[in-house]
């Protein structure tokens, strides 16, 4: 039987900063444009963890039943390593899209855009069809284009504009800087797990870049969120601060170039995870004042 820290552990806490980072960073948008709203700031944020959690059972559902996680590295899944009956998994899954959808509904009534329940709709469907369904795109390799969507230009933007009802080109500009660090740390994630997917089926953008590509790709996406987030001073120069940002980058970097693998990369993905939170709260702050 799973116990609370296997469920804990099936939630994946070290992905959760890239729900929560770009919800901060659209409320320093918000602040900046004059419509911050405590409310509906809180409601954005439980639907982001919420859908996060959600896509975190969902995929440790999916693939167990699979057979994609029967070897992994890193703490074994709740399906995959047999702690729980999968549909335990799968009911708590769908119990977090419940929550993000209700909390979803409210946002969007006090926003009086109601046509954004169309893209709460998306975002489920998105989670769920990861690595759910026949077809699941995380197995086509399209996994980072639905986070940079969903986790970056939704996230963000989304939280801004229920608050505001615009949202300014600097916000644009840094909701695909977020974006991309949640891409990263999908990618460090899927560069650990690149010799389990390979011969599962699983061919992620990792798999399908080689190796040596998906560690360029990571540093690449931490550089150019810099780069985007940088490109906001002209309008904001508080984005100046990012620079304190390229020492941690460095070291984030570093050891995925330098091609460790297995479990020397979980510190790196969680911290990477911090990378983001740490470049929301700066640009966050920029944006506002």
């Amino acid at each position: 039987m799973a116990t609370a820290a296997d469920w804990l552990e099936g939630a994946r806490l070290r992905t959760l900063p890239a729900a929560i980072a770009p919800v901060i960073l659209g409320a320093g948008g918000a602040i900046g444009l004059g419509g911050f709203s405590i409310p509906r700031t809180l409601l954005a944020a439980v639907v982001a963890l919420a859908l996060q959690v959600g896509v975190n059972y969902a995929n440790d559902y999916s693939d167990g039943i699979r057979g994609t996680d029967d070897v992994r590295t890193g703490p074994p899944r709740l399906t995959g390593g047999g702690l729980t009956d999968p549909k335990n998994v799968k009911h708590a899954a769908f119990a977090s899209f419940g929550l993000a959808g209700l909390a979803g509904l409210v946002l969007v009534a006090l926003s009086g855009q109601w046509w954004l329940l169309l893209l709460g709709v998306a975002a489920v469907a998105a989670a769920w069809f990861y690595t759910g369904g026949s077809t699941p795109y995380g197995y086509l390799g399209l996994g980072e284009v639905f986070v940079f969507i969903f986790f970056g230009l939704m996230a963000t933007a989304g939280t801004t504009y229920t608050q505001t009802l615009a949202v300014s080109w600097p916000i644009w500009l840094a909701s695909c800087g977020i974006g991309l660090i949640a891409c990263a740390i999908l990618m460090v994630n899927n560069v650990r797990d690149i010799p389990t997917d390979s011969v599962s089926g699983k061919h992620t953008l990792a798999v399908r870049l080689g190796e040596n590509g998906a560690r360029r790709a990571y540093a690449a996406m931490l550089g150019g969120a810099l780069l985007l987030g940088l490109a906001t001073a002209p309008a904001h120069p508080g984005a100046f601060a990012l620079v304190i940002l390229i020492y941690p980058l460095w070291r984030l970097s570093s050891p995925v170039l330098a091609g460790r693998t297995g479990t020397a990369l979980i510190p790196v993905l969680r911290d990477t995870g911090f990378f983001e939170i740490a470049y929301a709260l700066v640009l966050a702050v920029a944006l506002a004042f």
